[in-house]
């Protein structure tokens, strides 16, 4: 018997037309969109001109990991069996890391995907952007029916056409999503566009996108066109929390007076050198740990590293630097890091 093959990562789907589109549209009836774009809710405090981002493209001294893992040996590694549907008790909440901001969420017979990638370059292209370093920790065919897709942004690296096309052939989910998100994806697919704040009733769980301090943009001409966010999923009393790409900002706080502390929080740790032109866009381990205890989160796992170079870190020093600031400070609440395919229960 033939065994079919399955999928721990994907040809990148073309979408070259995307880096010269200019989208237009008017929400200005929102305080955080003027003069054609979104702004985030603090003003950012370092100048980050296209003159300081081109120099440091053209000039940075790590160009690429050297350290991309063997995927025929990978493959191997990876678990074979397909993942089935928690028990209807939602009393344990199953998080699997996938890969970089890819989490499947099981919350019961509730099954949730955040931003899924399983391309192998984050890019409008095969061979163009930051190439995977690693396969994805689930095979395609082994995931569970996907109820939902929480898609946060645009950037490349969240917003992957090649894997959203095959979820969308194989389940037909809503993808969740903030305003201006859906004209970078085909109209015939199920698209529910959000504006920060917004709650949206699903299946007996409220699905609300909440603010993040990041950008948007696929192009040289759409940054800060569509809008970008952080999604929370609120189950009877208690939520969870998917920050996605953010910096750190008084967000954490104000989502905790809101919504009191989350069950468990998926924080990211990676993409933040050079400090000066990423801390705005992206926590580093400290940050990432501040806002742990800002949102006083029942626990916390770390997103966001160890899959794409987007930024000068070495591939491990995210995960590295976290594990020394849980062992430092021994806390009550949990702060993990988990390898891609690995889950914790909580």
């Amino acid at each position: 018997m033939t065994l079919k093959p399955v999928h721990y990562h994907l040809v990148t789907k073309q979408s070259y037309l995307h880096c010269l589109q200019k989208p237009q549209w008017d929400y200005s009836q929102l305080s955080y969109f003027k003069n054609g774009r979104f702004y985030n809710q603090y003003p950012d405090t370092v100048q980050l001109t296209k003159t300081k981002v081109l120099k440091w493209l053209l000039f940075r001294r790590d160009k690429a990991w050297p350290e991309h893992d063997d995927f025929m040996q990978q493959q191997q590694q990876r678990p074979k069996a397909k993942i089935s549907d928690q028990a209807p008790d939602v009393s344990t909440w199953r998080i699997w890391y996938v890969n970089h901001a890819t989490v499947l969420i099981q919350i019961g017979t509730f099954n949730l995907l955040t931003d899924p990638i399983w391309a192998d370059f984050a890019g409008p292209g095969q061979g163009f952007g930051p190439r995977r370093a690693c396969l994805a920790g689930i095979a395609l065919e082994n995931l569970p029916r996907i109820d939902a897709v929480l898609l946060s942004h645009n950037h490349y690296d969240h917003m992957d056409l090649a894997t959203l096309a095959w979820l969308h052939e194989r389940f037909a989910m809503p993808i969740y999503t903030g305003l201006g998100n859906a004209y970078y994806l085909p109209s015939s697919w199920h698209v529910v566009e959000m504006k920060w704040g917004q709650a949206i009733d699903v299946l007996g769980f409220k699905i609300t996108y909440v603010p993040a301090q990041h950008s948007s943009g696929r192009g040289i001409r759409d940054q800060n066109k569509a809008l970008w966010g952080g999604f929370c999923v609120h189950y009877q009393e208690e939520y969870l929390y998917f920050a996605a790409d953010t910096g750190y900002c008084p967000q954490f706080t104000a989502l905790y007076k809101k919504f009191g502390a989350p069950k468990v929080a998926l924080l990211p740790i990676g993409a933040y050198e050079p400090r000066a032109l990423m801390k705005y866009l992206h926590m580093n381990p400290l940050d990432a740990f501040q806002a742990h205890l800002d949102l006083q989160s029942g626990c916390s796992i770390a997103i966001h590293h160890h899959t794409f170079q987007l930024t000068d870190e070495t591939r491990d020093a995210p995960a590295t630097w976290l594990s020394a600031l849980v062992d430092e400070h021994q806390l009550d609440r949990p702060f993990y890091s988990v390898l891609e395919g690995q889950y914790i229960d909580v």
